[in-house]
C-alpha cells in the first residue's frame, strides 16, 4: 500500500543521537554520543526502596488509577519550592504542570504557541531535538550568534526585529551541545528584549544541579517582568531519565494551554514516576546530587586532558558543568563524514551540524563525557584524535 502521510510529516526525521545508538552494539565501542548520566548516579537502591513503599502503602490505589493531568497536589506543591532554588518566587501550584520529561514540555511549547511558518529563535548550535519539534510544527528555526556565554544579545534583537518570531528557546545552564553558562546580567538582558518586543521564552534547564564549578546563576525566569517567560527542567540528569518526570512553570494562563494540550497527547505523567520523584527530592536529591558531582568532575577532566594531550588543535569548550565538550576540527573537515571511520574505530560523537539550524557547523563535534570511565575517555580520544590527524 502508498501510504498518504500527512505533508508536515515530510521534515520529520529522527535525531542523531536516537539514529547513532543502532551502529553502537558493539559493546567495545566508546560512545561519546548520547547524553547519558553516568550509570553510577542511578539510584536504583533509592528508588526501589520508595516504589516498593508506594505500591505497598496507603497509596497504591491512587497510583493505579488515572490522574490528573496538571500532576498530584503535593508533587506540584514540592515543585513550588524546588524552583526556589533558581530564583523563581511568587508562585503556587497552578503555575506548574508535571511533563514526561523535557521534550514532552517543549512539544506543549510549540503545540501551544506555533502556527505553520512561524519563526523560533534558537541559539546557533542548539538542543537537536528542539529542530526536530520545530520541524514537525511546520515551524521556521532560525539561528541567533553565540558567544563565549552564550546567545549574543545585539544579534537576538536584530532577528527579532527582522523576523517578527514567535518565541526563543534557551539552554542557559551547560548548554546541550556547548556545555556554556549564561551569565546572569545576560538573562537579564534576555528577560527585557524578549518583553520589549513581546516574544515568548521557553528556558530549558535539565543540567543546572549539575554545577561542579564556579557559582550557580539564578533562573532567567527569575527576571521575567512580563510573564512571557516559561521555566522548563527535569528530573532525566539528576534521578533517572527512565522515569520520564518534569515540571514547566508559567503563567496560569500558559500553563493552562500546555494542559490542554497535554490531554489529547498523553493525558498525564506516570502516576507512579512522580510520587517517586516527590518522595525523592524530599529525602535524597540533594545528597545523591552533590555526591554524583566529584564524578562528573573527573570525567570532564579526564577528556579535557585527552583532548590537550591527543587533539591540541581542537577548538573546544571547557564546561563548569553539565554532560559535554563541543569542538570544532582544524582544516574544514567534516564531522558527519568522519563518523563511520570513528566507529569502525571503536569510538563514537555526534556531528556538530545536527545542532544548527541551518545545518552548518559540518566542522564540529559534541562529546559527552559523564558515560564513559576515564579510561575509556582518554583511550577513545586517542583513537579519534588518530583518525583526524590521517585527514589533515
Amino acid at each position: 500500500m502508498k501510504y498518504d502521510f500527512a505533508a508536515r510529516t515530510n521534515k520529520m526525521n529522527g535525531t542523531a543521537t536516537r539514529e547513532i545508538f543502532k551502529l553502537l552494539s558493539r559493546p567495545q565501542i566508546i560512545s561519546f554520543a548520547g547524553g547519558l548520566p553516568a550509570k553510577e548516579a542511578l539510584p536504583q537502591k533509592e528508588i526501589a526502596e520508595i516504589a516498593s513503599s508506594l505500591l505497598n502503602g496507603e497509596d497504591a490505589m491512587r497510583i493505579l488509577q488515572y490522574g490528573t493531568t496538571e500532576g498530584f497536589k503535593d508533587f506540584r506543591e514540592t515543585l513550588v519550592d524546588y524552583v526556589k532554588d533558581v530564583g523563581i518566587e511568587g508562585i503556587d501550584i497552578d503555575n506548574t504542570l508535571v511533563v514526561s520529561g523535557g521534550q514532552d514540555g517543549i512539544d506543549l511549547m510549540c503545540k501551544s504557541f506555533l502556527n505553520p511558518r512561524d519563526k523560533v529563535l534558537v541559539e546557533d548550535p542548539t538542543y537537536l531535538a528542539v529542530l526536530q519539534i520545530l520541524n514537525s510544527y511546520e515551524a521556521e528555526a532560525i539561528g541567533v550568534k553565540s558567544e563565549a556565554d552564550g546567545i549574543e544579545i545585539n544579534d537576538l534583537e536584530e532577528k527579532i526585529k527582522k523576523h517578527k518570531p514567535k518565541m526563543l528557546y534557551v539552554v542557559p545552564n551547560f548548554s546541550n551541545p556547548t556545555g556554556k553558562t549564561y551569565g546572569e546580567k545576560k538573562r537579564k538582558a534576555i528577560a527585557e528584549v524578549t518583553a520589549k518586543y513581546g516574544v515568548m521564552v521557553l528556558e530549558d534547564d535539565p543540567y543546572g544541579k549539575l554545577r561542579f564549578e564556579g557559582k550557580s546563576v539564578k533562573s532567567l525566569k527569575s527576571f521575567d517582568k512580563a510573564g512571557n517567560v516559561v521555566y522548563l527542567t527535569s528530573f532525566s540528569k539528576t534521578v533517572s531519565p527512565g522515569l520520564r518526570t518534569g515540571v514547566a512553570v508559567g503563567e496560569k494562563e500558559v500553563v493552562r494551554k500546555m494542559t490542554v494540550g497535554k490531554q489529547g497527547t498523553n493525558l498525564h505523567v506516570s502516576n507512579l514516576s512522580q510520587l517517586i520523584i516527590n518522595e525523592y527530592i524530599k529525602k535524597y536529591l540533594k545528597a545523591n546530587v552533590e555526591k554524583s558531582l566529584p564524578l562528573y568532575r573527573t570525567r570532564r577532566d579526564a577528556m579535557i586532558k585527552a583532548i590537550e594531550a591527543f587533539m591540541p588543535w581542537l577548538e573546544h569548550t571547557n564546561p563548569d558543568g553539565g554532560l559535554f565538550v563541543f569542538g570544532r576540527l582544524p582544516g574544514g573537515l567534516d564531522a558527519e563524514k568522519l563518523l563511520p571511520e570513528a566507529v569502525e574505530r571503536n569510538v563514537a560523537y555526534i556531528q556538530g551540524n545536527v545542532f544548527y539550524a541551518d545545518g552548518s557547523g559540518r566542522d564540529t563535534i559534541r562529546l559527552n563525557y559523564s558515560n564513559a570511565s576515564p579510561h575509556d575517555i582518554e583511550c577513545g580520544i586517542k583513537a579519534l584524535a588518530s583518525l583526524i590527524s590521517e585527514k589533515l
